[in-house]
């Protein structure tokens, strides 16, 4: 809810709370009992928030660079938040880089931040992201109250059930991430029972699995197979 071309109604608060009710919401309108998650940046965050209220629901979880803990905001986010309480992290951050993409591929845009090879955004992708944002109004509002949203971290509070649930889980963590450091990836590690340990991917960035599909493809499915009865 609140990204991308996705249409929620106005009235909705949208917050990662709120966006692990609404997958539970889904899964029940597709008459879907458990599910396998797989799950990176904010998706990570919102996919333990579903765990804790949820955990009959996951069969196992993969997870790479994301919120954790402590770590949540990472503190390099804080000024992305505090633009958005300005209302103005669409006009001073997120069109900047749809009116220039080489700005975007740069170390100050999003390919710089996020990617292991930003030389390799294509404009097609910048759009993808960033177009909504600015055409719809009523996007570019909830998006950046989604980001006040994240100001406010919620998983401290769910460490006990965190730590409750027994489900096979994975983390695949990139190295490169200046958000979201290994040691949380360990940290996760000591705090999952069912925790199949980490992998560290060298040289890769916060958005690694979307440039290197393989990677997740060939852990997703060890971690499957290692948790269904033979």
């Amino acid at each position: 809810m609140g990204m991308g071309y996705t249409e929620t109604p106005e009235e909705q608060t949208i917050s990662p709370v709120t966006q692990a009710d609404m997958l539970a919401m889904l899964l029940d309108s597709l008459g879907i009992d458990a599910v396998d998650l797989v799950a990176n940046d904010s998706g990570g965050l919102v996919s333990q928030l579903f765990v804790a209220k949820y955990p009959k629901r996951v069969r196992t979880l993969l997870l790479t660079n994301c919120d954790v803990d402590e770590n949540s905001p990472p503190p390099q986010f804080e000024p992305l938040i505090n633009l958005a309480k300005a209302g103005i992290l669409v006009d001073k951050f997120i069109a900047p880089q749809l009116n220039d993409k080489e700005l975007a591929r740069s170390p100050k845009g999003m390919g710089g931040l996020a990617y292991t090879y930003p030389e390799r955004l294509t404009d097609e992708t910048i759009e993808t992201y960033f177009r909504p944002f600015v055409e719809n109004p009523l996007t570019k509002v909830q998006m950046q109250q989604y980001a006040v949203s994240m100001g406010t971290n919620p998983l401290i509070a769910i460490r006990e059930e965190l730590r409750q649930w027994k489900g096979p889980a994975r983390m695949v963590w990139g190295m490169k991430d200046r958000l979201f450091g290994v040691q949380w990836a360990e940290y996760l590690d000591r705090t999952l029972v069912g925790s199949r340990g980490v992998r560290r991917v060298e040289d890769a960035n916060l958005f690694f699995p979307e440039e290197m599909p393989d990677v997740i493809a060939e852990e997703a499915l060890a971690l499957w197979s290692s948790s269904r009865p033979r």
